[in-house]
């Protein structure tokens, strides 16, 4: 009986053994599987058609402009701000402003407008005032790009402030020159102009590792002597304006009190002991009459 017994044990292995290598040979699967091989090792997966790829990229923009929509409500925009187009490959020439020349040649361009034909403003933010928390929040979360101009006599009690603006946004918030102490620069003399222009170019590299490219006088009031100065220290452009920003209202440059394409729009780091609102209080005003009148806020530093 023992024998016999170990016999079938050893018939029944056996049979077991060839079932699993018929199986395998065989490219068995699962119960409810097709019975297909899998690709092999390393095999991609069919690419995708034209059209999966195009609902797939209609569907991420719908989802981006919901998610974009839902901070511009928390942040009390009557509108959601409209996404810029993509960066021009090459920069426009940028030239000086007609009316806005002086005698020397080969001096940094003075400008209020940069030319495109895409309905895009650019917003600046000059000195450095107000230091609230809020506006980085703010400009972070509604994705709105803007440049700063500062001026060391309000920043130097809070650098790191402007520290954590410059890394607020995925492509960087650019920190510009305002002077040391935005003073009246015509009234100076070409060495003392230098200082005020230079010394805020050794601080803005000092403090945020970059040398600045762009340079705002303060009141946009400027001489041949003051370009000199600027592009002495690597100023490339002087970009002044063509509206102002308040709380509570605008101010236009032109006649017709209206945006155009490429037009720069100004405002200034204040709080509520300085204007009627705040710093947030601003952003909503001049971004409802953005996009109200069509316009997206564009990256200053992509075309200039």
């Amino acid at each position: 009986m023992a024998k016999g017994h170990s016999r079938r044990l050893l018939g029944a292995a056996l049979l077991v053994a060839a079932l699993t290598s018929t199986a395998a040979c065989s490219g068995g699967s699962e119960p409810g599987s097709s019975g297909a091989p899998a690709p092999a090792a390393g095999q991609q997966a069919p690419a995708k058609t034209a059209a999966q790829l195009a609902r797939e990229k209609k569907a991420a923009l719908a989802k981006r402009r919901a998610a974009r929509a839902a901070v511009a409500k928390k942040w009390g925009l009557k509108l959601t701000p409209l996404d810029a187009p993509a960066p021009p490959r090459t920069k426009p020439r940028i030239t000086t402003r007609k009316g806005f020349e002086t005698d020397g040649a080969g001096l940094p361009p003075v400008f209020t407008t940069v030319p495109t034909k895409e309905k895009i403003v650019f917003l600046t933010i000059d000195d450095g005032a107000e230091k609230d928390p809020a506006l980085i929040r703010m400009m972070s979360e509604l994705q709105i790009p803007y440049s700063a101009f500062l001026s060391d006599y309000v920043v130097s009690d809070d650098y790191p402030y402007f520290a954590r603006m410059k890394t607020s946004q995925p492509r960087g918030v650019a920190l510009h020159n305002h002077t040391l102490n935005h003073k009246y620069l015509p009234g100076l003399s070409y060495a003392r102009q230098k200082r005020e222009i230079c010394g805020m170019q050794d601080v803005i590299e000092k403090k945020y590792g970059e040398r600045p490219e762009l340079f705002r006088p303060p009141y946009g009031n400027y001489n041949e002597d003051t370009l000199r100065a600027a592009k002495s220290c690597g100023v490339k452009a002087v970009p002044l304006w063509a509206a102002e920003a308040f709380p509570d209202h605008m101010e236009w440059r032109e006649w017709d009190r209206d945006l155009h394409p490429g037009d720069i729009v100004l405002t200034h780091f204040r709080g509520e002991e300085d204007w009627k609102g705040s710093m947030p209080d601003m952003i909503r005003r001049v971004m409802n009459v953005i996009t109200s009148k069509g316009y997206a806020v564009a990256k200053l530093e992509d075309y200039v």
